[in-house]
């Protein structure tokens, strides 16, 4: 990765990170409604992971699923919208933080039922198999799918096909409240549990985009080739609990200290730094990126509210909500 694509990430990043803040703040003020689960802290695994997909790759992703929606191609503007119940929503306000989906850039979508999108994403990938496109999905999800049905299911069935599907894990150390570690037979939830079904299962530090982009792009490049899924596991941390209602105090004190000194944003601003990339220079991304957001925030907070005429379109797939039997 040269300086110029290293930057690039960098505004990305800081721009998903800037969005977050800005839905936290947001939520103080009254303008979100319900819940959200901020990915504060993971942002290298989303962009890492898009900048080595294709534009027109599949991408499944959790609740916790704005730094996806974002570095898929959706813009704070869309998202904020959503957030916020907007009319210019990302899905037209019907979707909230939980379900932020945009198709036109494979996007497919975040789901609020634990690995319930792994399946999803195995049948994506027999799509593009049966297409022949050339395409892959991939699907990221939390430590505590790891211990769902559905994750084993989706395995087993992409190894036997030998589906072009990747599996990314972002294992934060806790499923809700509770350490993995606590109920899980092995040490690394996802990774480890890869062999059983005879795929490989790797293991990457998900604060480092670098790190992120190029084991992603390997995995895409074997899944392309045919030679089947790959399990990655990606460790990380939030920077937040796991929803507005959670303090976190779970957490040990030094463990929470040693992670936010390894922030995926201070990590790609060092490895500029180390390449000779001017101070002014990153100060000028970030201040892009600021100002983007600055810019989302207020447009977002001037849209209408939906129509709700439009309440009961886009149930079926040709926009209308009928029943048909």
């Amino acid at each position: 990765m040269d300086t110029g694509e290293l930057l690039a990430r960098y505004e990305q990043m800081v721009l998903i990170r800037r969005t977050e803040k800005a839905a936290h703040e947001l939520f103080l003020q009254g303008l979100v409604k319900g819940t959200t689960h901020l990915a504060a802290g993971h942002e290298a695994i989303a962009v890492g992971a898009s900048g080595a997909l294709r534009d027109d790759d599949y991408v499944f992703a959790t609740y916790r699923g704005h730094h996806h929606a974002l570095a898929r191609g959706a813009t704070p503007e869309e998202c904020l919208a959503e957030l916020m119940s907007r009319a210019t929503g990302l899905c037209g306000a019907k979707g909230g933080s939980m379900h932020l989906t945009k198709a036109s850039t494979g996007m497919l979508g975040s789901y609020a039922i634990v690995g319930a999108h792994l399946p999803m994403a195995v049948g994506a990938a027999w799509s593009a198999r049966m297409r022949g496109s050339g395409q892959i999905a991939v699907a990221f999800f939390g430590d505590g799918a790891t211990n769902i049905g559905a994750f084993h299911e989706a395995l087993n069935l992409a190894a036997v096909w030998k589906l072009p599907v990747l599996f990314v894990c972002e294992n934060n150390l806790y499923m809700e409240y509770t350490p993995i570690a606590d109920v899980t037979a092995v040490d690394r939830p996802a990774a480890d549990r890869a062999p059983a079904y005879g795929i490989p299962g790797e293991v990457v530090d998900g604060n480092d985009v670098v790190a992120v982009q190029e084991a992603v792009a390997a995995l895409a490049r074997r899944a392309r080739a045919g030679d089947g899924p790959a399990v990655l596991e990606a460790a990380t941390y939030r920077h937040f609990g796991h929803s507005r209602t959670d303090p976190a105090t779970y957490r040990p004190a030094e463990e929470v200290e040693r992670w936010l000194k390894h922030d995926p944003l201070d990590l790609a601003r060092g490895r500029l730094t180390e390449l000779g990339v001017p101070a002014e220079t990153v100060t000028e991304a970030d201040e892009r990126a600021r100002d983007v957001v600055h810019r989302a925030v207020e447009a977002a907070k001037s849209a209408p509210p939906p129509d709700p005429r439009e309440a009961l379109t886009d149930v079926w797939a040709d926009g209308g909500a009928a029943w048909r039997t």
